[in-house]
């Protein structure tokens, strides 16, 4: 696989998070698992969007953290449970509904530190975001800026100076990841750029 992975949906949200490019913005701490859709019942639980292909992970996870990517509240993880597409969660100290309907729209996130391990050549979004994209001629086209899911494939929004680039994550354009040198090799094909 040379695209980054739809495992854990941290990336499908296109947070600009991760690898600095010499911006002032936060360090990324939480990768999203899910997002609560709305208070379930009146005991203070809520519906969760499953935005992870791990959700057995819930059975060894005490905390979750909702919020943004960068600053969250944490809450223990009580019980959960499946209801039709979505799980429920009781999280401890929401206890009635008012206290559930505060937490919609909110994203429930694990530290990264949490990440599910990836097969080789699987790669998260956000550590692929901030990566400088050199073509196999040597040529700069710029850095990874965020990441399009189009269903197909991946599409990697490369800007530099003002231009942008959008690179399908397919075998035939992205011919190396070296997360350790901070680069994508890719292969411009004709009618690309």
């Amino acid at each position: 696989m040379t695209g980054p992975s739809g495992l854990e949906k941290q990336h499908k949200h296109n947070w600009q998070g991760g690898r600095s490019s010499g911006s002032a913005q936060p360090e990324l701490c939480y990768l999203a698992v899910g997002k609560v859709v709305r208070a379930h019942g009146l005991a203070g639980e809520v519906s969760m969007a499953v935005l992870t292909e791990f959700p057995e992970r819930f059975e060894t996870t005490e905390w979750l953290y909702l919020g943004d990517p960068y600053q969250a509240t944490a809450y223990r993880l009580e019980s959960y449970r499946w209801h039709k597409q979505h799980i429920l969660l009781t999280l401890g100290g929401v206890t009635d509904r008012t206290g559930a309907e505060k937490l919609r729209g909110q994203w429930v996130q694990v530290p990264l530190a949490e990440a599910m391990p990836l097969p080789e050549g699987a790669y998260y979004f956000h550590q692929l975001i901030g990566l400088e994209v050199i073509t196999t001629t040597g040529e700069r086209l710029g850095v990874v800026t965020s990441i399009i899911e189009t269903g197909a494939n991946d599409v990697y929004v490369v800007e530099d100076r003002g231009r942008e680039i959008l690179l399908p994550a397919v075998a035939d354009v992205i011919k190396s990841i070296d997360l350790e040198q901070g680069q994508i090799l890719v292969e411009v094909i004709e009618g690309l750029i």
